[in-house]
């Protein structure tokens, strides 16, 4: 009998592993072609693969929470008086090699230790003949970033992971002074070690889960940004009856296109508009060259709450859309995004992002920047409160949004002004119609 090896696809560019995040078929399944098969999830999106012919799973080659490179076998089909062909295509083994190692400080392993798993016993890599203690160091991304904003060589860390994987400690002990170099040493400067944690006392209730798929994206993401971006954060009120009464004129108009309308797409254009006046916001950082990329598009980042944890699609050319086709956009996004169906054009890449806790209330937040981009804005509940109008005191729906920068790159004066710059267009909305380019 006939047998297939499907190995996985080159998914994406840039992109040479994923991590299964559901099997959709079992050992002894029969299946279609073109049957979805398994859900991979990369650094930019979870993507759904189908099956390339049709035939019977003999055997599966990873478990869920595995991470698998391009090009390793995936999935065994029996194919009944077939002959074996060739696997999906994948790249050639001289190409793969070449492009692991010009990549070698961007992407990698990034099956690190998780709480719950049994460590391995850790043994560091041979020294190459180069001087390397490893020519294709493994590594987790956000290892492979940390050592990109520190200019550290990967191939020239001293491993100390599982399995001769270099870990983030790794790479601050290299920069901070734990390396031959005297120039490295003398730039940086070993930080305090940690002061001791006393392990919570373990208890038979108690149930240890691994981070992993998009949480552990989003462990990653977070941890870099708090270490990374000097965040200073700015809060202000705005009355919204202005506001409020301007969608209510136009959500006969969306009903007739087939569009729920709410605040946000409003919200994104006063966000475009300050963007325009306040160019500097409009931009992210590149730590490794040390350099602002100032943006000519206008790509929003919506954060979306879904089952899995929080990701951010992004809405592009948000400049060129009209209210209704940002409100029929963001439904999309956030429809697929609760799927788990988020395309990877639709994630990164944004220039700044906006995010919100809907209707769950609160004043006010300190929102996270998702770094590299360099500000955020954070749309609380709308709250009737007393306000001051005309020298008179009225019932007002006033929200406070927050907004938090990047200290390093935007200063004060020029986060409050463009946070004004917003507030003052969500308080009269009529003026986003001489604002709008």
């Amino acid at each position: 009998m006939a047998t297939f090896e499907f190995k996985l696809p080159d998914i994406g560019e840039g992109v040479t592993e994923g991590e299964i995040v559901s099997w959709l078929v079992a050992v002894g399944d029969q299946v279609a072609e073109d049957q979805d098969m398994v859900e991979v999830m990369t650094d930019k999106a979870t993507v759904t693969i189908g099956a390339p012919k049709a035939g019977k799973i003999a055997e599966l080659r990873a478990a869920v929470g595995d991470v698998v490179p391009v090009g390793e076998t995936l999935v065994v089909f029996e194919l009944d008086g077939q002959s074996s062909g060739q696997s999906a295509p994948a790249a050639a083994p001289e190409k793969k090699e070449e492009r692991q190692e010009s990549a070698a400080t961007a992407v990698g392993d990034i099956k690190d230790e998780l709480p719950g798993f049994p460590r391995e016993e850790s043994r560091p890599a041979p020294q190459s003949a180069g001087g390397y203690h490893n020519d294709k160091p493994l590594a987790a991304p956000a290892t492979r970033k940390l050592a990109r904003e520190l200019g550290v060589d990967l191939r020239q860390v001293p491993p100390s992971g599982a399995g001769g994987r270099v870990t983030r400690e790794d790479v601050e002990a290299f920069a901070g002074g734990a390396t031959s170099s005297a120039s490295s040493a003398a730039a940086r400067a070993p930080e305090p070690a940690p002061l001791p944690i006393s392990p919570p006392v373990p208890a038979a209730e108690d149930r240890r889960e691994p981070i992993r798929g998009l949480r552990k994206r989003i462990f990653e993401k977070m941890a870099l940004s708090k270490r990374t971006v000097a965040h200073f954060t700015y809060a202000d009120e705005v009355e919204c009856t202005k506001l409020i009464e301007l969608r209510n004129r136009c959500k006969p108009y969306a009903a007739e296109a087939g569009v729920k309308l709410t605040f946000l797409p409003f919200i994104v254009k006063a966000v475009v508009a300050a963007l325009k006046k306040h160019p500097e916001l409009n931009a992210w950082t590149d730590d490794t060259k040390m350099e602002i990329v100032r943006k000519g598009t206008y790509d929003i980042g919506i954060a979306a709450a879904t089952d899995a944890g929080l990701i951010v699609p992004v809405l592009r050319g948000a400049d060129r859309l009209s209210i209704i086709e940002i409100a029929r956009e963001i439904e999309r996004l956030a429809t697929e995004a609760r799927a788990g169906k988020t395309r990877q054009e639709d994630v990164g890449g944004a220039t700044f992002t906006i995010t919100s806790l809907g209707k769950i209330g609160g004043l006010f937040a300190t929102p996270v920047v998702n770094y590299p981009e360099v500000g955020i804005l954070f749309i609380p509940e709308m709250k009737k409160k007393p306000v001051v109008i005309d020298d008179e005191i009225r019932i007002g729906h006033v929200m406070t949004p927050s907004l938090s920068f990047d200290h390093r790159i935007i200063d004060g004066h020029v986060g409050a002004a463009f946070a004004q710059s917003v507030i003052a267009l969500l308080a009269d909305p009529d003026r986003l119609m001489v604002e709008m380019a």
